[in-house]
């Protein structure tokens, strides 16, 4: 609702005291009229009250009744009030300070060519070619840019004289490896998330499957083709069941060409990591830490003890892993606000969750069945099977001391 209101009997500050005090619940303000209208109120009433000659107190309820008024912020209407107590108040109009440009489109042709030459250089070092050009070589076109500052020529790159004819700049390299995706599980064991952790001498090639968190582990002296395919292969084969995706970060030990026609061959498809989406990858990084560092450490190892670690991998570590150590699953929930979050409520053995799959049995590879994989899983309790991993695990551990000790390595305190 719209009232109209006449304040031309307010004619003293106590008058507006009154006003104020009784109008301090109601939105009064002048938002919805033209810019003219409220300067002339503002005009007017500075006129009437007879601002100029107010005490600092009365002026201050006159600029109170303003701001209830007009609704402007207090700095803008302090240079509104001055403005109407030197003479009329009305509206300016924009004045260019520099109706010119220093430097014109030939000067930034120049500076294109001369990016265009030297492939785009810092700001600075290009400031420092063109003041040669002109000082040294004498080459009076560059006058002008030769007294350029370094942070005006981000600004004369960024015209669009510059842009529309800049043809050689830095342009993103695209691999054609791997789809640049967050990877898709269908809601089916088979999608594996890999990561390697550098130990030294030694990398593990960490691998979980997305679904059931069915981890095998791969360890390798170097990152080449020489050990990363054969240990991607020996991987595979340790999962007992089909992959059809496989996904990693950017790291060049599984984006380059080998990996990629490897697993062309094997039908699985490749996927990495987005920019600036780091819960890509996260679930075999968070095992990197809470299970190879816990477990393996950060010390020293030799590389020729791969292969060691390899066996003691494959026969006692990934089976605890999968048959003996339970993760968490996480259930989604969603708030009154629409906020989701994740619920650990649930722990189970990576087997125990892969036998509660429905059809369970048609993800597994022809050659396994679950009686089979039963054997292996119920020989032993947790307990005892961690009993005697452990004791694998000194035994391992003894024969990498005794392997840095040979070579003269110390480690550090």
């Amino acid at each position: 609702m719209y009232i109209i209101m006449n304040d031309s009997r307010i004619d003293n500050v106590s008058n507006l005291k009154d006003f104020l005090k009784g109008a301090r619940k109601f939105d009064l303000s002048l938002r919805e009229v033209s810019l003219e209208e409220r300067y002339a109120f503002i005009d007017e009433t500075v006129d009437r009250l007879d601002y100029r000659n107010l005490s600092r107190t009365d002026k201050g309820v006159v600029f109170n009744y303003l701001k209830k008024i007009t609704g402007y912020k207090k700095a803008q209407l302090y240079r509104l009030v001055d403005r109407a107590v030197l003479g009329k108040l009305t509206r300016r109009e924009y004045r260019r300070s520099k109706i010119y440009r220093y430097f014109d489109s030939v000067d930034i042709k120049l500076l294109e060519r001369t990016d265009e030459y030297h492939l785009r250089l810092s700001e600075k070092a290009t400031v420092e070619i063109l003041r040669r050009e002109y000082e040294v070589f004498g080459h009076g076109e560059y006058e002008k840019l030769s007294k350029i500052s370094h942070s005006h020529i981000s600004n004369l790159r960024h015209s669009p004289i510059y842009r529309n004819f800049w043809i050689n700049h830095t342009k993103a390299r695209q691999v054609p490896i791997g789809a640049t995706q967050k990877p898709e599980n269908f809601s089916r064991p088979g999608s594996i998330r890999v990561d390697s952790v550098s130990q030294r001498e030694v990398y593990h090639i960490n691998t979980v499957d997305e679904i059931t968190q069915w981890e095998i582990i791969f360890c390798v002296p170097q990152i080449c083709e020489a050990c990363v395919l054969p240990a991607l292969l020996d991987i595979f084969d340790q999962y007992p069941f089909k992959l059809f995706n496989f996904h990693s970060d950017r790291g060049g030990e599984t984006i380059n060409y080998q990996v990629a026609n490897f697993l062309q061959r094997l039908l699985i498809k490749q996927t990495k990591s987005r920019s600036y989406h780091p819960n890509d990858n996260a679930l075999v990084e968070t095992k990197n830490g809470s299970i190879i560092r816990k477990n393996m450490g950060w010390q020293h190892i030799n590389q020729d003890m791969a292969d060691e670690i390899n066996l003691y991998y494959r026969n006692w570590f990934n089976p605890y892993l999968n048959f003996h150590r339970p993760s968490g699953f996480p259930s989604i929930q969603v708030d009154e606000k629409g906020r989701k979050r994740k619920i650990y409520d649930l722990y189970q053995t990576p087997y125990d969750f892969l036998k509660s799959i429905p059809e369970a049995q048609n993800f597994l590879k022809p050659e396994l069945n679950f009686q089979i994989l039963d054997k292996i899983a119920y020989e032993y309790s947790d307990n005892e099977f961690a009993k005697l991993m452990r004791q694998e695990e000194t035994k391992l551990f003894a024969k990498i001391r005794q392997s840095d000790h040979q070579d003269g390595f110390v480690s550090n305190p």
